[in-house]
């Protein structure tokens, strides 16, 4: 880092360490979009679920819950997620949409609340392999930004409940 010295009168002086990377912001213009890469974990407290509906189909039924769902790493909070899962057991699947909303903290940010509309989950109920797309893009409180994370299933606590793991990317908007 090279020494910038930038003087405002002449009896004062102020030193700045900048990298030739750096960016200055102007007062009353807001700093440039930032996204940055996130991963963790996470645990769906399906033992705790409310189930709302069962309706069956011809090949299995519907189900409408909600649930919880809590994140560790750089995402830190929790998920309150209204699911309806389409259970097709001639086919051995599972799929979940719905609703959900996150509250919490991304990399030691200032508390988040993000909704998702678009989620899709999808589980092999043979061989438990679980794989989906979380999309976090409508801001509903706190810094503005947006997630995007693909999820893996890890296994099952030994209550019962689903664990995964998660990475993607978060972006901060300056607007």
């Amino acid at each position: 880092m090279h020494p910038r010295v930038i003087a405002f009168a002449p009896a004062a002086v102020l030193v700045f360490a900048v990298a030739s990377s750096d960016v200055f912001v102007q007062a009353g213009v807001p700093p440039a979009s930032r996204t940055i890469a996130v991963a963790g974990a996470g645990e769906d407290h399906l033992t705790t679920a409310i189930v709302h509906s069962q309706e069956p189909t011809a090949t299995g039924m519907i189900q409408r819950a909600t649930e919880t769902v809590e994140l560790t790493g750089d995402l830190e909070g929790r998920v309150l997620y209204h699911v309806t899962s389409v259970f097709d057991f001639a086919a051995g699947t599972l799929v979940n949409t719905g609703d959900q909303v996150y509250s919490g903290t991304i990399a030691g940010s200032a508390p988040v609340m993000i909704h998702d509309d678009s989620f899709r989950f999808e589980v092999n109920l043979a061989t438990g392999e679980e794989h989906g797309r979380v999309y976090l893009l409508n801001h509903v409180a706190g810094p503005k930004v947006r997630c995007e994370l693909d999820v893996v299933g890890t296994g099952m606590t030994s209550a019962g409940n689903p664990t995964f793991s998660y990475t993607g990317s978060c972006t901060f908007r300056s607007e």
